[in-house]
C-alpha cells in the first residue's frame, strides 16, 4: 500500500492522480484532514482515510499497512516541528518500509527561514531507522504565475529578490518526482531537485510582459519596503516575513541549482517559465 499524506493540498492532489496512472487504484491510499474534500478518489477506488498532523492519534490508523509512505510537509509554518514529529512517530509505528518526505532545497545548509523545521525533520526521521528519501523541492513556479493579478494591474512584479536566480519547477515535475520513487527503486536518499532554467525576477516580469502584451517591470525595493507592500496588501507579517526571507536569500543564491536532478528523475525537462505564465494567462 502507497499512502500519501497531505492528499487534498496541491501537491497531494497532484500526486495522487499521477500515482493512478502506474498502480492500482487499490494500492493506494489518500490521507486527509478532511476526507470529505476527497470523496471524489473514494469513487476511484482509493482509499480514503483521516489524517490529522495536529491530532496525533488519528495518524496510526491513517498510516495503517502503509508499506511506502508519502510524507507531504505541512503547510502550518511554525508548527511543523511538533506535527511532522507527530507523523514520524506514527510511521515508525506502522513498521513502513520506506518514507519519502517532502524537505526544501539544500535543507541542511539553506539559510532561508522556512528550512529550519525541514532540517528538524530530516533529523527525526534519520533518528527514526525508518528507510527514507528525502525530495528538497526547490520553488515552485506556482509561487509567481498564481499571483499575476497585481502585476497585470499595476504593471510591475515588486520584490527584494535582486539579480538571484530562482530555480523553480511546476508542482507536477515535483509530483511526478515523488511517483518515480515510490514505484520505482530508490536510487539514493537525498534529491535536490530544482527547475531545469533558473531566472531572475526581472527576466520574470519581461515573460509576463512578451505574453501580456504590456508593459511590466521589475521594481526591487529594500526588504523593509517589500515587507511593507506585502503588510498593506493584506498579508500578516510573519507570512510578510517568510516572502521577504525568501527574496532575501534568493538574492544570495538559495534558490538556485544546476545539478540536474529533477530532470534526471523524471525523465523529462522541467516546465519552463515560459509555459507557466502561458498557463496562469489563460492562453
Amino acid at each position: 500500500m502507497i499512502v500519501v499524506t497531505g492528499a487534498t493540498g496541491h501537491l497531494g492532489r497532484l500526486v495522487v492522480e499521477s500515482l493512478l496512472k502506474k498502480v492500482h487504484a487499490g494500492q493506494v491510499a489518500a490521507v486527509a484532514r478532511n476526507p470529505d474534500k476527497a470523496k471524489d478518489l473514494a469513487t476511484r477506488g482509493v482509499e480514503v482515510r483521516r489524517g490529522d498532523y495536529s491530532n496525533p492519534e488519528t495518524l496510526r490508523s491513517a498510516l495503517a499497512g502503509a508499506e511506502k509512505l508519502l510524507f507531504i510537509s505541512s503547510s502550518e509554518v511554525g508548527q511543523r516541528a511538533a506535527q511532522h514529529a507527530a507523523v514520524v512517530d506514527a510511521a515508525k509505528a506502522a513498521g513502513v518500509k520506506l518514507l519519502v518526505y517532502t524537505s526544501i532545497l539544500r535543507a541542511e545548509t539553506s539559510r532561508i527561514a522556512l528550512a529550519a523545521e525541514h532540517k528538524a525533520t530530516e533529523a527525526a526521521i534519520r533518528a527514526s531507522g525508518v528507510p527514507f528519501v528525502f525530495l528538497r523541492n526547490g520553488w515552485y513556479l506556482e509561487n509567481y504565475n498564481e499571483n499575476l493579478a497585481p502585476a497585470l494591474q499595476h504593471g510591475a512584479i515588486v520584490g527584494t529578490a535582486n539579480g538571484g536566480r530562482i530555480a523553480a519547477a511546476a508542482r507536477a515535475d515535483y509530483a511526478e518526482a515523488a511517483v518515480a520513487v515510490l514505484t520505482g527503486s530508490p536510487g539514493k536518499q537525498v534529491y535536490e531537485l530544482a527547475g531545469d532554467h533558473p531566472f531572475t525576477m526581472a527576466e520574470l516580469a519581461a515573460e509576463v510582459s512578451r505574453q501580456a502584451g504590456k508593459p511590466i517591470e521589475y521594481r526591487d525595493l529594500p526588504p523593509e519596503q517589500y515587507r511593507a507592500v506585502l503588510t498593506s496588501a493584506g498579508l500578516p507579517g510573519a507570512i510578510a516575513d517568510l516572502y521577504v526571507d525568501a527574496d532575501v536569500q534568493a538574492a544570495r543564491g538559495d534558490l538556485d541549482d544546476s545539478t540536474g536532478e529533477l530532470r534526471r528523475l523524471i525523465g523529462r525537462p522541467t516546465t519552463p517559465l515560459s509555459a507557466a505564465v502561458r498557463a496562469a494567462l489563460g492562453r
